[in-house]
């Protein structure tokens, strides 16, 4: 998926291609009501999962133009399906009851059993960040219907209002939820959720500490290949990624993008079916800046294989994204 428009009220725009196929496929448009999405500030854009019998969905931040509205004309969570023909995308739904306060990127998650899962981190007591909290509504009906958000995690937290976040269900249909605190405004951790009966119940881990007044504005990513589940995120300027481990559902030794690094963001992670990874992120992207795409990879062990490759043109409020094909061969988008 993809944006197109002005930066507070644009577009998405979905697109496949076949495995063996060169091009993409005719675009779809995801958001029915035009200009209904946002992409300033890279963090509130939408995000896309492929869950039973290959249905995409899809969620997203509302722009001021969206509808339906939230609660109270608050900001909506919207989310949407491609339909059962799958031609086109159903006309978009408001999932949020009443868990308000969005400000960073919400996600979502799909596993092959028909189970789908929209989160985001809200304060309906508008509080500030430090009562943040990630919200989770569940589906068991391929998205048709959406149970009453519940909170994802007991422990306070907080959550970081301008950060994104990443939800992911993986072949077993265990949930992951990957995101930044904000426990006492100053401990910009991330934490990993993970849930093993249907997001129904979470345990957390704190996998990146990184004490920081203020907002990173950072995003992550989760993934699956060769039979493990990974993680990347950013701290203090710095890409990293590791394998989750499936035994103690924690992180154990984060692999960090080589050399020194002072403005390295928005990771993207993915691995072949022979257990190379490539780590993909930007460099020199800020608020209202653009910048260069570089990527990574790495070996079975997590060593460096070859040099980093980079290249310019990473646009304003622009996000990368990598994939491995049946090959293993690998496709960073920017």
């Amino acid at each position: 998926i993809y944006f197109k428009g002005s930066p507070e009220a644009g577009d998405i725009f979905y697109v496949r291609r076949d495995p063996g196929a060169t091009s993409f496929s005719r675009p779809l448009r995801v958001n029915t009501v035009p200009g209904s999405a946002v992409a300033i500030g890279s963090v509130r854009g939408a995000q896309l999962a492929v869950g039973k019998g290959g249905r995409v969905h899809v969620a997203w931040l509302g722009s001021a133009k969206a509808r339906p509205r939230g609660p109270a004309d608050a900001t909506p969570m919207l989310y949407t399906r491609l339909n059962d023909a799958g031609r086109e995308f159903e006309a978009e739904r408001n999932v949020m009851q009443f868990a308000v306060g969005l400000d960073g990127g919400g996600s979502v998650a799909a596993d092959e059993a028909g189970n789908v899962y929209v989160a985001w981190h809200g304060n309906p007591a508008q509080n500030g960040e430090v009562n943040r909290r990630v919200w989770i509504a569940r589906s068991g009906d391929e998205g048709k219907t959406f149970s009453r958000e519940a909170p994802a995690y007991p422990q306070p937290t907080g959550a970081c209002g301008c950060c994104g976040m990443r939800a992911f269900a993986d072949h077993g249909g265990d949930v992951y939820i990957l995101y930044r605190a904000a426990t006492e405004s100053v401990h910009r951790d991330m934490y990993l959720l993970i849930s093993k009966d249907a997001g129904r119940n979470f345990q957390g881990t704190d996998v990146a500490r990184w004490n920081l007044n203020a907002c990173p504005m950072s995003t992550a990513s989760i993934s699956e290949g060769g039979g493990e589940v990974l993680a990347a995120w950013e701290t203090a300027g710095q890409v990293y990624y590791d394998e989750v481990d499936p035994r103690a559902s924690r992180i154990s030794s984060p692999i960090p993008a080589p050399g020194e690094a002072s403005d390295r963001k928005h990771p993207a992670i993915a691995r072949n079916s022979q257990g190379e990874t490539i780590l993909a992120w930007t460099e020199g992207t800020a608020w209202e800046k653009g910048g260069g795409l570089a990527w990574q990879l790495f070996n079975r062990a997590g060593q460096p294989v070859g040099k980093e490759g980079r290249a310019a043109g990473v646009p304003v409020w622009g996000l990368v994204a990598a994939f491995a094909d049946r090959e293993g061969g690998f496709t960073v988008v920017y």
